[in-house]
């Protein structure tokens, strides 16, 4: 159940964080309003969850501020109060915040807890940021006249979490290869590697080069694939960071 939180947590994090970095101008409002109520979605199922394992802490508290802004935010959206709404955006991106870290795992040290802090926070952007790519994507359909260029810069947003999670992986190569031994930790070892940290940025930049055609909707279909590996690379990531105590 703690896994399932924490990912929660995560993944609204970084959708969260996805629709502060998108140009309100430029995207249509019920583009917000939508992934505002998708949002409220995983915050609510993961303060419903953390009141069993964590009750009036600050991962269920924040879920539920959460929770409660983003249902703010989407009716914010809805009545065209731009400025009203994207304030309530930052209140959920910083009570997800506060919950991703409070979520992130045992750890044995005040170091392990600042490196299982912000390796929780960069995985939610991989995750939070490729789904949130890929349904900007598809709102190129409802809107076919927005500029391609603001999926671009979303593709290199994702690289650029990418890219930071990376380096903290790396960082904990050397806990994962003591581990590699046990057969099972070998193979989500190898799952975690390939699909979400070798696999994914040769998907987001197929991606981005195909928007370079433009061509939205293969672009999107790429971006597809591109959340399923970042989802199953954090999910092994975390199964082995409760495994090692230490972010790998």
């Amino acid at each position: 159940m703690t896994l399932l939180v924490s990912f929660l947590c995560r993944f609204g994090w970084g959708m969260a964080v996805g629709l502060l970095l998108t140009p309100a101008g430029d995207v249509p409002a019920g583009f917000f309003r939508v992934n505002l109520l998708v949002v409220m979605g995983l915050a609510t199922l993961a303060a419903l969850a953390a009141a069993t394992a964590w009750p009036l802490g600050l991962v269920c508290g924040g879920c539920a501020v959460a929770a409660v802004a983003s249902w703010l935010g989407g009716i914010g959206w809805l009545a065209a109060r731009r400025g009203f709404a994207t304030g309530c955006t930052v209140v959920v991106a910083a009570a997800l915040a506060v919950a991703t870290v409070a979520s992130a795992g045992p750890t044995a040290s005040a170091t392990a807890a600042i490196v299982g802090g912000a390796a929780a926070l960069s995985a939610g952007l991989v995750v939070g940021l490729s789904v949130h790519a890929m349904l900007l994507g598809h709102w190129y359909l409802n809107a076919p006249g927005m500029r391609v260029d603001i999926l671009q810069t979303m593709v290199l947003w994702t690289l650029a979490a990418w890219g930071l999670e990376t380096v903290i992986a790396v960082a904990g190569l050397p806990t994962l290869l003591g581990l590699l031994a046990d057969p099972a930790t070998a193979a989500l070892g190898g799952l975690r590697w390939i699909a979400g940290l070798m696999g994914l940025p040769v998907l987001l930049i197929m991606s981005r080069r195909t928007l370079e055609i433009p061509n939205t909707q293969s672009a999107t279909g790429i971006l597809y694939v591109a959340c399923l590996a970042a989802i199953v690379g954090e999910l092994t990531a975390q199964l082995l960071s409760e495994r090692s105590g230490w972010p790998v």
